[in-house]
């Protein structure tokens, strides 16, 4: 109980010293509204904030416990098939990568396997994207996925997906509770007065909206897409690309689910003034060039997803930002991949919680995968295949548990190191806890650790259990945006 009692005196005390920061990181001079909704962002940062996710403070509910589909464990039973070869983004290939059926050494700073030699020769996927679909039987190949993927009826279920979340931003329901808009208007020509019918007019409506999309759509953003609270925006059955325009930005809100789209392309996008609710329209700056730009928020869930060539990062997650998973997704083609704290000067970032999980980082990417400061972030059963200068990164001690995931080093002599600390000396750093268990390390790769052991048990409710490395590449599989057909299995 005394420990209990210090560690919520603590985060009292840490929070009301966070406030003036985060007013004062504010990028435009809010109006009233503005002002609202950051005071409301902070008291969601505390009631999502969990204060030692280590420790195990409740047992499962029992709907976690009962649901097989929906928990983190795996069936003893279960068989997996270790795919040759197996590709990422719903099972396509990508046209800029050439296949290379090379033998990686995994015996170095790496655990072997011999059921597994064949995939590890060959573990470079091939990723021509678009091209050739995956033609097999539906596979759900983790614990996400095995929640609402290969039923026939998903269309008719769509809602079925807000249980099937996991890690950090397990609580994000995003449009559960509301209708569903069905967007049938690709245009963004009209920021201040968004035509009913459009992506734009869906996302700022105040109620909790399901949002679909009537056929394939290019949606190319005039300017940043704000989204309001409780919104989710849901690209199932559609081929839908947010592309060579703005990108999406969720600040001051809480609960937001974003499945199932493909964004890449974008760029800086000037200011001015931006419908973000019905009754309120406020003036911006201009846009980074985010694919998506989580700030100040906490309940986030980004869900199969695929990702590349935008400006500045794919996403940011910044500004006193929890409570979020980044989930399924593919990422390609891209420098600065994912940045999860803003900067070294703001520790309102001590409260982000992040989970990184089942997610392919493929061909032409370089650095931050992800690049953390202050929090706390689990990384768990990704499979990293591509990085020119390191894949996980940070500074101003964040805490980073690497868990079951394949790191394929590149080629280069100097780059085989999984991790990358910036602005600390050696003596500093060793503190940090970045602790790797049971991944998978091929061509060389190797982590550094540092920090204390995990003497505790991992919380059952926030941390999802992780298989060994070597199931990386299948657990990944159908990683990015999905095929999916209504009245088929996704």
């Amino acid at each position: 109980m005394e420990v209990a009692n210090k560690l919520v005196l603590i985060f009292v005390v840490s929070f009301v010293i966070i406030i003036p920061y985060l007013e004062a990181a504010d990028m435009v001079q809010y109006d009233d509204v503005w002002k609202r909704r950051a005071q409301e962002a902070k008291k969601n940062m505390m009631i999502t904030y969990i204060p030692n996710p280590l420790e195990v403070t409740q047992e499962f509910d029992s709907q976690f416990n009962q649901d097989k589909e929906k928990n983190g464990t795996w069936d003893s039973d279960e068989k997996w098939e270790i795919g040759i070869g197996d590709s990422s983004n719903n099972g396509t290939w990508d046209s800029d990568d050439k296949w290379k059926n090379e033998t990686w050494d995994s015996s170095k700073n790496g655990t072997r396997d011999s059921g597994t030699e064949k995939e590890m020769n060959e573990s470079r996927r091939n990723l021509r994207q678009g091209k050739t679909l995956y033609k097999g039987p539906c596979h759900a190949t983790n614990p996400i996925d095995r929640c609402w993927r290969c039923k026939d009826n998903w269309s008719n279920q769509r809602k079925r997906l807000a249980e099937c979340g996991l890690g950090f931003g397990r609580r994000a329901v995003g449009g559960k509770a509301g209708k569903i808009y069905e967007v049938t208007n690709n245009r963004d020509d009209n920021v201040a007065e968004p035509i009913p019918g459009t992506l734009r007019h869906a996302v700022i409506q105040k109620e909790p909206l399901w949002i679909i999309f009537a056929r394939d759509m290019n949606i190319k953003l005039s300017k940043e897409l704000i989204v309001n609270d409780n919104k989710t925006i849901d690209g199932r059955g559609a081929n839908v690309h947010i592309a060579y325009g703005a990108g999406i930005t969720i600040q001051f809100v809480s609960n937001v689910i974003i499945h199932g789209i493909r964004i890449h392309h974008i760029g800086p996008a000037s200011g001015g003034m931006i419908r973000d609710a019905p009754d309120h329209c406020g003036l911006r700056t201009q846009s980074d060039g985010d694919g998506i730009s989580i700030f100040g928020s906490s309940n986030i869930w980004i869900d199969h997803v695929s990702m590349s060539r935008c400006h500045d990062g794919l996403i940011d997650a910044i500004q006193g930002s929890t409570g979020i998973t980044i989930s399924n997704s593919h990422f390609t083609h891209h420098n600065d991949v994912i940045l999860l704290g803003a900067s070294d000067s703001f520790s309102g970032d001590q409260f982000m919680q992040v989970t990184v999980a089942f997610n392919h980082f493929g061909q032409g990417l370089v650095q931050r995968m992800p690049r953390c400061r202050w929090g706390f972030f689990h990384v768990v059963n990704n499979d990293y295949t591509h990085w020119q200068l390191y894949a996980i990164g940070g500074s101003m001690h964040p805490t980073i548990i690497s868990q079951g995931n394949k790191f394929i080093a590149p080629n280069n002599i100097y780059l085989k190191q999984v991790t990358k600390r910036d602005y600390a000396t050696e003596a500093e750093w060793k503190k940090w806890i970045w602790r790797s268990e049971g991944d998978l390390f091929m061509n060389g790769a190797y982590f550094v650790e540092s920090g204390q052991k995990l003497s505790t048990t991992p919380s059952k409710k926030y941390l999802i259990k992780a298989k060994p490395g070597v199931y990386a590449s299948k657990i990944t599989r159908f990683a990015g945006a999905l095929d999916c057909k209504r009245g088929k299995k996704c």
